[in-house]
């Protein structure tokens, strides 16, 4: 075992302005596996998170809510962190970078990067909402990405391809505060040179092995284009820290974000008299180790590091990159009730339920993790249950009741107990190169091998057996000596099962002394640790999750954006005048297949549909461009046209029909269609 090291542990900051879900719980459930793993194996760690508070987001909700942004992160923080408690995730602090620790870190590492000419201004053009008189966050700007031509992506990077751009760039720009096109007005900004950091960054990312390969591969992307100097000032109304000798400019929110970290970590050395320069001096030998998403990989990867390098402090040790959660293999759904709320979950399972999933997928590179609500419920039952518990409860017993809870003086099969050791550096291994689905593998292999090994022996039966008890008593001593095995090493996965099976062994779970088995030791009367999961737990979530959405609708104040889609009451429409049968007998209306779809570039809700109808092929301009932005994916389906409608002359071409469709407009546009068997150019009657 390598020498023992100290090491600063952080996770990326939940943002303030929403609950903690699942998603989030993948990354706080790596790194408190690793934390926990590392204590373990005689590591010190230092575990530190906290809410991220700035910025417009946060203002723009609790002014809605009716309260001050100060109010609503207090709310949210102390919700955050009772999820992640709930969670079992270990935190030494949960703080927020709305804090006097904060605001001094910031204003001290933007003036020592001034002193060092990483700091200048310029004029900038920048998007400005005419209705709210307010200028746009990068991300309160939607638009069409300037790269890949995806709608609906967000000023400052595309979900869809990965590029990043100023907000400037994005076609059919409009804001998502008043739903207005937004105006371009001067400002003067406060820029980080980011270029003048290019050589350190390229060099770090590259040679250091600070970051994983596929992550630092990626990352040459933006080597390639040219890094740009970086916008770290926002203009007023905002939330957030002024920056030093300005009036009415304050620190874009990942600016002092990530400053977060350090903030958190002062002030728990404040708190227990810790030297907090220790762990920032540029030559402190205490690891910096980041657990971050892919999808906040520029910022902590290339700003992050060049501003601390500007500040002269440390840098990161290892920046931990992972992928997104999918639920059953698709993003997760606020519809289909797998958009699931930390709490909605914590009210049907145990929280080292989900903690044991996503360690048994999870490995050191960026892939995704699906969620599979089925595999989900059998592999728990399967491992955790079947495997390891019930190693112990079938046992236990005659130890408890046979021989008062004594376990043998020595093993009865040596080589099962000597297979302990020989996983041990397997599942260290694991632990520590974070491929947590390794470490998982070899300790159910183990797990297979000692319930075969008590299926074998069968010791229920030997108990039938006269003259067999030193026989009974120390097959049995291996099967507990065996589940004490399996649980220590689950320990980081798995803290509370583990705090519970340290009271029922009497004896406490240690990495060094694993492999040494209990013998001639008393253990207490064996408790169930586990249950199983049931279908109907499943479901109950899913239907919660769904009920969480309503809740959530019902509970948000009402937004004045254009783009949103109206509530339930607003968009139903009075009935149309009285119509008699034969009025409507006027109308023909026919069964169609979309044969053809494409974008008309000129107009902003247009699509171009080709619709065979049976006995010939119609042209139809339908507005629903918006409801369906691919419009390659409604080619092949079924449809009902009005095809006796007079045909219109429009600027794009000629329309000689009508699709039908229900909704209010815009996004909430749903075609209408038919029951399978129904031929093109059937009536509809």
């Amino acid at each position: 075992m390598t020498k023992a090291k100290t090491l600063l542990v952080t996770n990326a900051l939940p943002y303030s302005n929403g609950p903690i879900h699942l998603g989030h719980m993948l990354e706080h459930i790596q790194s408190d596996i690793f934390v926990r793993f590392n204590r373990a194996i005689g590591n010190t760690v230092y575990y530190v998170c906290g809410d991220d508070c700035h910025g417009t987001p946060v203002m723009i909700k609790a002014g809605q809510l009716g309260i001050t942004p100060e109010q609503m992160i207090e709310i949210t923080s102390k919700d955050h962190d009772e999820d992640l408690k709930g969670f079992l995730v270990s935190y030494d602090n949960y703080y927020k970078t709305h804090s006097p620790e904060n605001e001094e870190i910031s204003s001290y590492m933007y003036n020592k990067a001034k002193e060092n000419g990483y700091i200048v201004t310029n004029k900038i053009s920048q998007l400005f909402d005419p209705e709210k008189n307010m200028f746009l966050p990068d991300r309160f700007v939607k638009g069409t990405c300037p790269k890949c031509g995806a709608k609906d992506q967000y000023g400052d990077n595309c979900e869809v391809c990965g590029a990043t751009y100023d907000p400037t760039e994005l076609k059919d720009a409009y804001s998502t505060v008043s739903g207005a096109k937004p105006v371009l007005k001067e400002s003067v900004h406060y820029f980080f040179d980011l270029p003048k950091a290019n050589d350190f960054l390229h060099d770090y990312i590259r040679n250091s092995g600070v970051i994983q390969t596929e992550m630092a591969n990626k990352l040459e992307e933006w080597f390639t284009q040219g890094l740009k100097p970086w916008d770290i000032s926002r203009d007023s109304p905002y939330f957030g820290f002024k920056i030093p000798g300005t009036e009415d400019k304050y620190f874009y929110v990942w600016m002092d974000a990530p400053i977060g970290y350090f903030a958190s970590l002062k002030n728990l050395c404040a708190k227990n008299n810790i030297c907090y320069e220790d762990f920032v001096k540029q030559d402190s030998d205490i690891e910096m180790v980041h657990f971050i998403g892919k999808d906040i990989l520029y910022f902590h990867s290339l700003f992050w590091p060049a501003t601390l390098k500007a500040a002269e402090m440390r840098l990161p040790s290892h920046i931990y990159v992972h992928g997104y959660v999918t639920v059953n293999g698709a993003k997760m759904s606020k519809s289909k009730g797998t958009f699931i709320k930390a709490k909605t979950f914590l009210k049907y399972f145990k929280p080292e339920t989900l903690r044991y999933y996503f360690a048994s997928k999870m490995n050191s590179s960026c892939v995704d993790v699906d969620l599979s609500l089925d595999d989900f419920m059998a592999k728990v039952n399967s491992d955790i249950v079947g495997k390891v518990v019930n190693l112990a409860s079938r046992t236990a017993g005659f130890i408890t009741k046979r021989f008062d809870g004594r376990l043998s003086d020595a093993p009865f099969n040596q080589e099962i107990i000597d297979r302990i050791a020989a996983v041990k550096d397997d599942v260290i291994r694991g632990y520590e190169s974070r491929n947590y689905a390794d470490a998982i593998r070899t300790i159910m292999g183990l797990a297979d091998e000692a319930n075969r090994y008590i299926d074998a022996m069968a010791p229920w039966v030997i108990a039938k057996l006269e003259g067999e008890d030193d026989k009974l008593q120390r097959v049995c001593s291996d099967g507990i000596n065996l589940f004490r095995a399996l649980i220590t090493y689950l320990k980081p996965v798995l803290p509370e099962v583990a705090a519970n099976a340290e009271e029922f062994l009497n004896s406490k779970l240690d990495f060094s002394t694993v492999a040494n088995p209990l013998v001639s030791h008393t253990i207490n009367k064996f408790k169930p640790l586990f249950s199983r999961i049931e279908k109907a737990q499943i479901d109950a979530m899913i239907e919660t999750s769904k009920e969480d959405l309503k809740e959530a609708n019902a509970q948000a104040p009402k937004k004045e954006a254009k783009n949103e889609a109206k509530s339930s009451e607003d968009r139903i429409e009075p009935l149309a005048p009285e119509i008699t049968i034969d009025d409507f007998a006027k109308v023909d209306l026919r069964v169609g297949t979309i044969i053809e779809a494409e974008e008309v570039a000129e107009a902003r809700k247009l699509l171009k549909l080709k619709v065979d109808i049976g006995f010939e092929t119609r042209q139809v301009f339908a507005g629903i461009k918006q409801a369906y932005p691919d419009a390659k994916s409604l080619i092949g389906r079924q449809v009902v046209l009005v095809a006796n409608l007079k045909p219109r002359q429009m600027k794009f071409g000629l329309s000689e029909g009508m699709v039908t469709a229900a909704g209010p407009g815009a996004t909430e546009v749903f075609l209408l269609g038919v029951d399978s068997g129904a031929v093109n150019g059937d009536r509809i009657h």
